[in-house]
This record gives C-alpha cells, structure tokens and sequence, in this order.
C-alpha cells in the first residue's frame, strides 16, 4: 500500500511559527510513521526559487517591523480585520513578493501532499489552490483566531479555550465541531523533559542556587524593551541573576558582552540557544513580549509573566488573555518599573506565588498528541484503510 504523504512546510515569520511545527511533526512521525510518508519541507529555500526565498524574507522582516513599531504591528492587525480574510490573503500573496504566488502553488504540487499541514496561513493558501488538492490542516497558536486563519481548510486547531468559543460563535458561517478543534498548546517535546528542580537547574547551569533569578527574552529577533531594562537593573546593580536571550540579534548580544556588572548583578547573555526551556525553568520570572510561544512557554513551567510589549494586536490579546483568564502574567510597559518590580519581586518572592499557582494549574494545556490524532483522523476521511491510530 503506498503510504500517504504528509508534508509540514516550515516558514520563518518569527519563531513562533516554527517551534510548534517542530512539535507537531515529531509527534505525528512518532505516533503514525508507520503508516504515513512525512514529509519536513524548508518550504521556502529547498527550490532555489527566489520569489519564494523573498517572500519569506518579507515576512522576518515584517516581524522585524513590528517588533520595531508598535504602530507598524497595530496597522497591520487592523488592516487584517478591515479588509477581512480573502482580500487579505490575496493582497499578502499576490503583492508582499510578486511572481511568488505561481512559484507557491507550483511548489507545494511538486512536494505531491496528499496532506498539509501548516502553521502559517502561506503554506495553507498554497496546498489549497494548488492541482494536487490535498487535504489541510492548520495550527493556530494565539488566543484569537484571526483573519489570516479564516480560510478555507479541513481542519483548524486552535490553541485556547476562549479562541475555539469565540470562532464558533462569531464566525458560524466558517467554522463548526468538524472543522475547528480545541487542542493542547504544541510546545515542544524538549520542554517534557526538563525534570531537575530550580535548585538543581541553576547548579547544572553554573548559576547561584539562592539568587534570584530573571530571564527576558523578546523573540527569535531579541527586539524590544530587554536592552534597556538590563541597563537598568545592571545601574542600580540588583543582586540577582539576569539571563538576556538575544536570539539572532548578535549586535545586542556583542553590546551586552560588553556590560559589566558593579558587582551584585550575574549578568548572562546568551545568543541563540538551544536550552531555552532549563534557563526559562530555573527562573523566578520571566519578561517580555506577549507572542504565542513567549506567553504560553513560561506559563508551561509555572513562572510567573511580565509582559513588557504588544507588539500588535494579536500580542494584546493574548497578553490580556494570560493577565485575565489564566492570571499567571502581568504588564507593565515601562523599564524602569519592570526593575522596580521586578526588586520587590525579589525582596518579597512570596508575592509571586498567586501567578505561578495560576500558570501550573495550566499544564495539562500542552502536548501535540491531540493534535496529531486529530490530523490523522482528518487523514482516514480519505485513507480508511490506514484503519485505527
């Protein structure tokens, strides 16, 4: 029997569209690569078609843009909801790199899916128009489905409770229970396997085991407020441990090399790195900005949230939505008073207890395992003799 193909293209538009596709992929491939082909596509640069690799460069560059401008973000979540789904989608595709959206469709034919599964509306929008006609399924990781993820597809998953309410309610003529799910956030498998305590992480990691400790981060681009907020906890020399993930900003992370401390503050700069989830687990508290993987990562390991950005729109809501509905974050925009929070944070640690009661209580909320057999069940519409998962 020839084993259908299950293709999960990748897009760099930020992390946050990668780092759940990691996740979903390696489970599907653990639960059914027995019975399925699956397919990890580099979407963009496996071809060498230069349309497409500028697209995708549109795209960083767009989440450059607004983590850069609040403005440029806000523009841009209004102009989504004002024109709406296919006007939206069709101006994106057609305009962002012209000649892209023939070399997209063409692509995703040549890949022979005879399912999609996405965690970008482009790749969706490809396996949807294109000859082949495979069955799709997409990921959405915020908390409110926004129009970019409104079109056409078999199968849409939907990380929040409030996000699945809310579609079924306000967009009736789009989505129903066939065609909507309410799945666990897809954190990635790493994150399973953090077992050490505060305590033993922070003596693995080379860090004082009683001081407190603060970790920021602000994306896989490291834009935001962290530069000056470690300049002023570094000014007023905090006795605590400070870890500073740049990601792929490597003039911040070569400037925060080059700080010293007064003496009191363990500075820690890192790059890209690749135990993000034992620096976030050893940590009292986190800040930064209110992106899916940014908010739901540190709720993941009960650490308690400051929110120091909206990027967008989307980024409010999912802010409000921790704040709100989970209670395990909180926002304050300025830096000098994320320092003074983050000193009587220090100086009373118990008061960050209700925030981290609120986060732990959430942890059920995460595994791809629903996920996949949703998609493999959205499979089987097509394939019954794959038979039971």
């Amino acid at each position: 029997m020839k084993k259908p193909r299950v293709v999960f293209p990748y897009t760099e538009a930020g992390f946050g569209h990668i780092m759940p596709m990691n996740s979903i992929a390696d489970k599907f491939e653990e639960m059914y690569g027995d019975k399925t082909e699956c397919i990890r596509s580099q979407f963009f640069t496996e071809n060498g078609d230069k349309k497409l690799a500028k697209l995708e460069d549109r795209f960083k560059k767009d989440v450059v843009a607004s983590s850069k401008s609040t403005l440029y973000g806000h523009i841009q979540t209004m102009s989504m909801d004002f024109f709406k789904t296919r006007l939206s989608i069709w101006g994106a595709m057609t305009f962002t790199a012209m000649g892209s959206k023939k070399s997209g469709i063409r692509h995703m034919d040549e890949l022979k899916p005879d399912l999609v599964v996405s965690t970008h509306f482009s790749t969706n929008y490809y396996a949807v128009n294109c000859k082949s006609k495979p069955l799709t399924a997409v990921y959405f990781p915020d908390i409110i489905v926004n129009p970019m993820y409104m079109y056409p597809c078999d199968l849409v998953l939907v990380a929040s409770d409030m996000g699945y309410e809310r579609a079924l309610k306000r967009n009736k003529r789009r989505f129903n229970k066939q065609n909507l799910a309410h799945v666990p956030f897809l954190i990635r498998k790493e994150a399973f396997e953090v077992k050490e305590s505060k305590t033993e992480l922070r003596r693995k990691l080379g860090f004082d085991e009683n001081k407190f400790t603060v970790m920021l981060a602000e994306g896989g681009y490291g834009l935001g407020k962290m530069e000056k907020i470690c300049e002023i906890i570094l000014k007023r020399d905090l006795p605590v441990t400070l870890i500073a993930v740049c990601g792929k900003n490597k003039k911040l992370y070569e400037k925060f090399k080059g700080l010293k401390s007064k003496g009191h503050t363990d500075f820690r700069p890192v790059g890209l790195s690749d135990n993000m989830f034992e620096l976030l687990a050893c940590s009292d508290i986190f800040c930064g900005k209110s992106g899916a993987s940014m908010a739901a990562e540190p709720c993941f390991f009960g650490v308690p949230h400051i929110i120091t950005k909206y990027s967008s729109g989307i980024e409010r809501d999912n802010g409000n939505y921790y704040i709100k509905n989970v209670g395990s974050a909180m926002k304050i925009f300025k830096p000098a008073k994320v320092a003074d929070k983050i000193e009587e944070f220090m100086k009373n640690p118990e008061k960050l207890k209700p925030y981290s009661d609120s986060a732990k209580n959430r942890r059920a909320e995460y595994g791809a395992e629903e996920s996949a057999k949703r998609i493999f069940e959205l499979l089987k519409t097509r394939f019954p003799e794959l038979g039971e998962d």
